[in-house]
């Protein structure tokens, strides 16, 4: 058995998906180690990474790298990208799909269904993985979707990326700002809350504007969740949580995964990675204080943003330990902020 150093992190969000789909490696580079990127098996061995959501994700035509550029300037409001016809993004999420079960087959990950199957994956050789749709463009206003996909694995959706669907508008890149941008829930947006909660399929706040966030807080009734946001009163980006929607969250027992996104942990918006990890204590203290310890953990969005210099790949993660350490975080806080909270949420959300 590998010996990990420290807790082994169950992490809310990450896109190696993506760069599988991109064509960037393979199911079995992720299996055997990579030169580059933030997540493969051995880098996860040496970090105590144990896995976590794998979003499967349709990107819209546009350059990461020109909207990484712009981020590095603030102020800047990037537009919201166009629908991606539902067509389209189911045929990209089914494929996206098959890669993850390439990556269960190649073992590199545990598809995991259950809170009981992440807790023995992360005593197991493989990172454990939970399918998770990133952007409901793929499900129908129908929802009819939604049961083969769950059959299939599925166990945690976000209704939007930083778009519009048909089920609700996403905000923007947009420095200084809060979520207060458009409207709530459509008709179709009102359905797929409930019939996740039916599935018990976990809801994900992240990228939903405040609105929408508004209306599943009254419609759920489940734990409300955000995979990979931060406070909005450290870093006031239009992709963080404000006092009162913490306050929402906090009142469901719920929790939020902290970001690894620099720009939403830098006070100044810029996606530059030269920054101390106190940034993210900042962070950290502010979530414990409306969430309270057993309402916070990590969604890291690796292989999907720029990182802390002080991290760089999930091999870094003891560099965060090491932080966290530094910052008064003890042995049974470690253990929550590292997997507990998330394990404890997702039984309570799929009524383990």
């Amino acid at each position: 058995m590998t010996s990990w150093p420290g807790p082994r992190i169950f992490d809310g969000h990450n896109d190696t998906l993506l760069r599988i789909m991109n064509g960037q490696i393979t199911p079995e580079d992720v299996a055997q180690g990579l030169p580059d990127g933030h997540i493969c098996l051995p880098r996860a061995r040496a970090g105590g990474f144990g896995g976590g959501f794998f979003a499967m994700f349709v990107p819209s035509p546009a350059d990461q790298a020109l909207r990484y550029e712009v981020m590095e300037h603030p102020p800047y409001d990037l537009p919201l990208p166009p629908r991606i016809p539902q067509p389209e993004a189911w045929d990209f999420v089914t494929r996206e799909f098959a890669a993850l079960e390439a990556l269960q087959a190649a073992g590199a990950v545990t598809l995991c269904r259950t809170a009981a199957e992440i807790e023995a994956a992360l005593q197991g050789e493989t990172m454990a993985a939970v399918a998770h749709i990133e952007g409901a463009e793929a499900i129908s206003e129908s929802c009819e979707e939604l049961e083969p996909l769950h059959s299939r694995g599925l166990r945690s959706l976000g209704p939007v990326w930083s778009r519009p669907t048909v089920f609700g508008e996403g905000v923007p890149f947009r420095f200084p700002s809060t979520g207060d941008i458009g409207g709530g829930l459509t008709e179709a947006g009102k359905r797929l809350v409930a019939e996740c909660n039916r599935l018990k399929i976990m809801l994900d706040l992240s990228h939903l504007n405040e609105k929408g966030v508004d209306d599943i807080a009254a419609l759920s009734d489940a734990p409300l969740v955000a995979t990979h946001s931060n406070a909005h009163a450290v870093t006031p980006h239009s992709r963080n949580l404000t006092d009162r929607q913490l306050a929402q969250i906090a009142e469901t027992g719920g929790m939020v995964g902290i970001n690894f996104a620099s720009a939403f942990l830098r006070t100044d918006g810029k996606m530059l990675a030269d920054f101390s990890l106190d940034l993210m204590m900042r962070h950290l203290d502010h979530l414990v204080k409306f969430l309270g310890e057993d309402g916070v953990g990590f969604g890291s969005d690796f292989d999907g943003a720029l990182i802390p210099q002080e991290i760089t790949d999930c091999a870094g993660l003891p560099n965060l330990r090491a932080a966290l350490r530094k910052h008064g975080v003890d042995d049974a806080l470690m253990q929550k902020l590292a997997h507990e909270n998330w394990l404890r949420v997702l039984r309570a959300t799929w009524g383990e």
